[in-house]
């Protein structure tokens, strides 16, 4: 992983089903600014109460959690997460 991945995650969890989704849980002391990053960069399709954003980037399926989480959907592979990751956190 690169540094500025470092810098704002805690964790990737690769969740089960049939399309790869990872879980992104970010680092408690960064999650106001990638969460910030992330807003910013990616379009907003639906937002409920400022707590939950549902997100496209890049035609990769993003939820967002104000608690810091991220549900990243229709990835291939961690590569293209990292790729992912590395755009809109920086």
């Amino acid at each position: 992983m690169s540094t500025v991945i470092n810098d704002y995650v805690a964790r990737i969890e690769e969740a089960c089903g049939a399309e790869r989704d990872y879980i992104i849980h970010f680092k408690y002391d960064k999650k106001e600014k990638a969460i910030t990053k992330i807003l910013k960069k990616a379009i907003v399709q639906k937002a409920t109460a400022k707590i939950i954003f549902d997100l496209t980037y890049k035609e990769t399926y993003i939820r967002l959690y104000a608690t810091g989480k991220a549900v990243f959907k229709k990835i291939k592979d961690k590569e293209q997460l990292n790729q992912i990751l590395m755009e809109l956190l920086s």
